[in-house]
């Protein structure tokens, strides 16, 4: 069994303790902060082997795991709509400088993407043998007609662990940070669900002038995933 990622070598403890202090003072932030801390120690040893480090996914299952310990300790219970932009900035923020560069509206960026989505789901695939308890990724080929890049995860860890820790509520701060990357490379992200609240968590990226994402607009369900929905 692989070693888990610790919380202090994720490169979230920072803009955590900023954002802490800037909301509830540094005495109390403090406080939070190491009952977070403490909270995620205690989570470890019952995880399930997700490959560690070598885990593809390992920012994203541990930085989830992260927030997930943060949430409880917050005294406020704020709503989960006012922590989106911190953790989706916190999370995908430096992918906004990429932006600059890539634009999902060229073909030749669109053949990119979905190379790299090819690359890390022959990687999920890889991973799932040895690990479980990973992402279980489902390849869809590349739709020239449509210029659209398919994919979609029916099993996440954080959506398990979510639901065994009866934390789903704070899942849609994972989920929805997803739309936000998308936006930076001037792309949309069209998905019907997650693993959080459906049977699969569903990738379909097109650029934002596609005609095929104005056939959509993203709504918040009942649970706080944004979701696309067919406009009438």
């Amino acid at each position: 069994m692989e070693e888990h990622v610790q919380i202090l070598d994720l490169p979230y403890c920072k803009p955590f303790k900023e954002w802490l202090k800037d909301r509830y003072g540094e005495e109390k932030a403090q406080d939070i902060w190491q009952k977070t801390v403490d909270r995620y120690n205690a989570y470890l040893p019952d995880l399930p082997d997700y490959g560690g480090k070598k885990n593809g996914h390992a920012i994203a299952i541990y930085g989830g795991l992260a927030i997930f310990s943060l949430y409880p300790n917050l005294p406020d219970e704020p709503p989960i709509s006012e922590m989106q932009d911190f953790v989706s900035n916190m999370f995908m923020g430096k992918m906004s400088k990429l932006g600059k560069v890539f634009n999902l509206n060229r073909s030749a960026d669109m053949w990119l993407i979905n190379r790299i989505f090819e690359k890390s789901g022959n990687g999920d695939r890889r991973d799932i043998v040895k690990y479980p308890a990973s992402f279980v990724n489902v390849a869809e080929a590349y739709d020239k007609e449509n210029h659209a890049a398919r994919y979609y995860f029916t099993q996440c860890p954080n959506a398990e662990f979510a639901k065994k820790h009866n934390l789903l509520h704070v899942l849609p701060l994972c989920c929805n940070s997803d739309f936000f990357l998308i936006e930076q490379l001037h792309g949309t992200l069209i998905r019907c669900g997650t693993c959080g609240n459906s049977d699969k968590c569903d990738y379909c990226v097109v650029g934002n002038k596609n005609p095929l994402a104005d056939e959509y607009e993203i709504v918040t369900d009942e649970r706080g995933f944004l979701v696309s929905r067919k406009k009438q």
